[in-house]
């Protein structure tokens, strides 16, 4: 008898009908002796419609205050979803009880919108397992010290679950989305993108940490740190599906790194709208310049992404970086209200409209030429580079929003991911 924790998105639980055959599956494997631990999320739109009601009463300064009560108002979506699922498998005659995560409880840190677990109490799941009950947690949410709900952030679901799993040291965790596993790229942006069989746990981390939205990438660091065996597959295959073909299906994400895997020099491409690029211009060019800028981002709890220093001129120097576009607005108004006057920077400037575009892949470490094969694909189809960063096994460039689609189909055919036989 395997621990085995399943994880279900928006659209698995979108409605009724989906959410009995979702009871069904969890079924079909509880009734093939497993322990059942079951992290849905809202249903398809839920959250969304939840936020939108709240941006029509909400104050215009959005401070911590109002972020709480964004939390508030967001979580219900899950609350409502456990408690649909757990109904749907007593019908089928499986015990089940469904909890929020401040039940359990999943306790965080107290950043509303985008906490961070810190902890998971395990004893109640484990004694409802023990009595052969389908345990059902919200995903997406928990609970801080001060006994406020707390949000883990768009995609926190699949946090969840990892982190259940890892708490749980479940044999496996399931991810089971809309899509039948992690693809070279998007293929509603590529159609020739091709299924990966499996994936690394680094080249899915830097995947997830560069655009990809088939994984949180939080959810990928947990699995990662403590070694919880992931694999993403898709709900909508038949629910009365063999147990054996199910566990063998979609994408393994893996700690072996085999041969197959050693041959594909780029395994994915990812991209990311979402990013809006931010430029202090003229700061003085000594010590500490930027921690006195993006220390006072960090405070406000930005998260930064690329990160650019030009060369000095005339003791002055140009200071950029990447921050998610719905932070945007708030950075700008954060640095030229606080790290301006303070540094004596020239000018606060920005742009909303670009996008981030990145090539990852495990044999990066070993062939050499990839990056300029990039630049030169890029060059080619009259694209301009903005700003460059990589890492061992991964290239990432800043450009115009408006070239996005034309660079990620002209990378996917440069490196060959067009063709089934350079693909794991």
């Amino acid at each position: 008898m395997a621990l085995i924790v399943h994880k279900y998105g928006g659209t698995s639980m979108g409605s009724p009908e989906r959410i009995r055959a979702v009871a069904k599956r969890v079924a079909k494997w509880a009734r093939a002796g497993h322990q059942m631990v079951v992290v849905p999320s809202a249903m398809s739109g839920e959250t969304n419609r939840l936020l939108g009601l709240a941006k029509e009463v909400q104050p215009a300064k959005v401070d911590d205050a109002v972020l709480r009560e964004l939390d508030m108002i967001a979580c219900t979506g899950e609350q409502v979803s456990v408690g649909l699922l757990s109904l749907a498998l007593q019908a089928e005659g499986q015990p089940a009880v469904s909890y929020n995560g401040w039940q359990v409880p999943i306790k965080t840190n107290s950043a509303y919108t985008k906490a961070r677990i810190e902890s998971i109490d395990d004893v109640r799941v484990r004694a409802d397992l023990a009595a052969g009950k389908v345990v059902i947690i919200t995903g997406f949410q928990g609970i801080d010290e001060g006994g406020n709900v707390t949000t883990l952030g768009r995609g926190g679901s699949d946090t969840s679950a990892v982190a259940v799993a890892a708490a749980m040291k479940a044999d496996e965790c399931l991810i089971y989305t809309d899509v039948d596993g992690v693809y070279t790229t998007d293929p509603r942006v590529v159609p020739e993108a091709k299924r990966l069989s499996t994936i690394s746990f680094e080249e899915m981390l830097e995947l997830a940490s560069q655009g990809s939205k088939v994984l949180q990438i939080r959810s990928v660091e947990f699995a990662g740190k403590y070694r919880v065996p992931l694999r993403v597959l898709s709900s909508f295959t038949p629910w009365d599906i063999a147990i054996d073909e199910e566990a063998k299906s979609g994408t393994l994400i893996t700690f072996e790194e085999d041969e197959k895997m050693e041959q594909a020099v780029v395994s994915g491409i990812a991209f990311n709208r979402d990013e809006a690029k931010i430029t202090v211009v003229g700061v003085p060019d000594k010590p500490g310049i930027a921690y006195s800028i993006l220390g006072a981002v960090a405070a406000a709890n930005i998260d930064v992404d690329v990160i650019v220093q030009n060369v000095s001129h005339d003791g002055r120097t140009d200071f950029s970086f990447t921050v998610h576009r719905n932070d945007y607005a708030r950075t700008v108004d954060l640095l030229k209200n606080t790290v301006q006057p303070a540094t004596g920077a020239l000018n606060i400037i920005g742009d909303a409209k670009i996008c981030k575009v990145s090539i990852v892949g495990i044999g990066m470490k070993s062939h050499v030429g990839v990056a300029s094969t990039m630049f030169k694909t890029l060059s080619d189809d009259g694209i301009n580079i903005q700003m460059i960063t990589t890492s061992e096994i991964k290239t990432s460039v800043v450009i115009d929003e408006k070239y996005m689609e034309l660079a990620v189909r002209a990378l996917h055919k440069a490196f060959g991911l067009d063709d089934p036989a350079k693909v794991v």
